[in-house]
């Protein structure tokens, strides 16, 4: 296969986004669709290969996987002994029960469905996985489970049919992407069948015959438009883009253009690729991949803080510096064959290595995550801080995690307050249900009848629409029949608002209006306090089992502001400056945490918040007034 450079610099289009997206620069909003330009340079290039090899009569799978092995799993394992050595020296046995989940999953190639099952890549929690970004390295290694045979078996026996067969399964897995964006959002983004047809996208170019092909302008004006198709979703793209499917489409079709337009004769775009630096970053983009997401992890978990300008500078450069020690010293020395030059040596150390790590996840699991290294009160903390305040938000028949569970939604079990008085909904996701406990406890000082209506990730906005969560609209479109069913002549609003920042605060008002043309009396409870980490960690980092503790929250200022002024004619309470005051906000109070993870309220915190300021409490406790001091 002749080397091209400008293949090596199309890497460093893909990672220098990557990069700085997790390091949190703004602008790359959408820096994760470089994983797809990888996609579909990984298909192009293992396609190109395994061909030639065949044309030239010298194919083998144990030569195939040879390569993988010395490609892939060297850097691996460097990337996974450093990254386990910190998680035991940092984390706490919570998060280091998730991350052996997770090693395991990476030394098995499982890692996509681990995180299928147990995280969205945009969610608070993702930021706390250092091994999420392995997701993509399991999908690639069960794609190279598949196509070295599917190729064989095509040359050898339907070659005629090479081009029908490989378009077929593009437009099935493009097709299967496309409806599972909104039947299934988190298995479209993780798994194989869903983006299989990026990776088949870069097989097509490899196979298409040299005789099709653009020249001159026509040519330069293709390479053009796929650098722009590539590099516009860079900065146009969100977390609330619903993606893969078709949003995938323009920068996998414009890596293809970029890879087919320069392959007769460079390309000013090409040429633009082949230089050194691009082609030097693009080298190193494998081992720059998998270091620099568990350097953003560790370096939130011990400075507890967004990055700002000085962090996001740290962390390229950390990334850069051991990426550059794990090409060098690692990567090359087995792809050159100077280190395990036999097949025998490379095969056993490859299983050994990814043995020793899938064990050591499954033994850190199994020892409860080594509580040992942090006695005394932050287990004990940890523990009053889960299931207790979960199962308070009465889930699965008021609060709902899963998808289209609303229709079980039970009347007179959600009825979490019941004296007479005014008929009043509780409408909202995850950051109204964590008030249920409260409002149970505070029961008596609240003279009316409220029901529990919530379900995660879905903001009482009708027209809220959520790739991640495709039931919202049904859901919410669901809670206006209920306000009538139900009588409901008042309505309480309350979500995880910053999830409308991509959509517009706006947005909210239509659904105040609405409510309000009903002749019902609306009271909107605006964003509670968020950290950029879970509060049990920041406990544990800060308060040294303090009774009292404080920290600055992580919030975009005027955000309540905001959202108060799309409330026009509703009741509006800021629950920040309720509990906050101007300072940093209280986690912990009497000795209890008030928050479990980077937001909710544990039953303590929830009693707390309602007494503080819960729209419709008739009386307040003093000790409730004090809080904010």
């Amino acid at each position: 296969m002749r080397y091209r450079p400008d293949v090596d610099g199309l890497r460093s289009l893909a990672i220098l986004p990557i990069l700085l997206f997790h390091a949190g620069v703004t602008l790359f909003s959408g820096g994760y669709i470089g994983v797809d330009i990888f996609f579909v340079i990984s298909g192009f290039l293992i396609t190109t290969i395994i061909r030639d090899d065949l044309a030239a009569g010298r194919f083998s799978i144990v030569t195939f996987y040879e390569r993988r092995a010395r490609r892939i799993l060297p850097a691996l394992f460097f990337t996974l002994a450093l990254t386990t050595l910190a998680a035991v020296i940092l984390f706490l046995p919570a998060q280091l029960i998730d991350y052996a989940k997770s090693l395991f999953g990476t030394a098995t190639f499982t890692a996509n469905f681990y995180f299928w099952k147990n995280s969205g890549y945009f969610e608070a929690s993702a930021h706390l996985r250092p091994l999420l970004h392995t997701w993509s390295l399991a999908v690639e290694e069960q794609f190279y489970l598949v196509v070295p045979v599917a190729i064989w078996a095509v040359w050898r026996f339907v070659r005629r049919a090479e081009m029908a067969v490989l378009l077929i399964a593009l437009i099935a897995s493009f097709a299967l992407s496309v409806y599972m964006t909104e039947r299934g959002p988190t298995a479209n983004f993780f798994l194989l069948p869903t983006r299989a047809w990026e990776l088949l996208l870069g097989s097509l170019v490899a196979i298409l015959p040299a005789r099709v092909a653009l020249r001159g302008v026509a040519n330069e004006a293709a390479a053009l438009a796929g650098l722009g198709l590539a590099l516009v979703p860079v900065v146009l793209y969100t977390d609330s883009t619903p993606f893969p499917g078709v949003a995938a489409l323009p920068p996998c079709l414009g890596t293809a253009l970029m890879i087919w337009t320069g392959r007769a004769s460079p390309t000013l775009v090409a040429r633009f690729l082949s230089l050194r630096p691009l082609v030097g970053i693009g080298r190193i983009s494998y081992s720059l991949y998998l270091v620099h997401w568990p350097i953003c992890v560790f370096l939130l978990y011990t400075t507890l803080q967004k990055p700002g300008p000085a962090q996001v500078v740290l962390i390229v450069a950390l990334s850069f510096a051991l990426a550059l020690v794990s090409y060098r010293w690692v990567e090359q020395p087995f792809r050159n064959r100077a280190t395990l030059s036999g097949r025998p040596a490379l095969f056993g150390a490859s299983l050994v290595g990814l043995g020793a790590f899938a064990v050591a996840g499954l033994a850190l699991v199994q020892s409860g995550g080594l509580p040992a290294r942090h006695p005394g009160w932050i287990v004990a903390a940890q523990a009053e801080t889960t299931e207790e305040t979960r199962n308070s938000w009465h889930n699965g028949t008021c609060f709902f995690e899963t998808d289209w569970q609303f229709g079980n939604w039970d009347a007179e079990a959600c009825e979490i307050v019941k004296n007479e008085g005014k008929r009043v909904l509780l409408w909202g996701d995850s950051y109204a249900a964590h008030y249920a406990p409260g409002l149970e406890a505070e029961a008596k000082a609240i003279p009316h009848r409220i029901w529990q209506y919530t379900q995660a990730g879905c903001p009482p906005v009708l027209s809220y629409y959520s790739f991640a969560r495709p039931s919202c609209q049904a859901f919410n479109g669901h809670a206006m029949e209920l306000i009538d069913q139900l009588d409901i002549d008042t309505v309480v609003l309350s979500a995880r608002w910053v999830d409308l920042r991509s959509r517009g605060i706006g947005t909210l008002a239509d659904t105040v209006r609405a409510l309000e043309d009903r002749g019902l009396e609306v009271h909107v409870i605006g964003q509670s306090p968020l950290f950029v980490i879970d509060v049990p960690i920041i406990s544990y980092a800060k308060s040294a089992g303090a009774d009292e503790a404080s920290w600055t929250v992580a919030l975009e200022p005027h955000l309540n502001e905001a959202l108060e002024a799309a409330s026009p004619g509703a009741s509006f309470v800021d629950p920040v400056a309720a509990l906050c005051g101007e300072g940093p906000c209280p986690y912990r109070s009497e000795g209890k945490l008030l928050f479990y993870d980077a937001g909710h309220f544990t039953d303590f915190g929830s009693r707390r918040a309602v007494a503080t300021y819960f729209p419709l409490v008739s009386a307040r406790p003093v000790i409730a007034k004090s809080l904010s001091n």
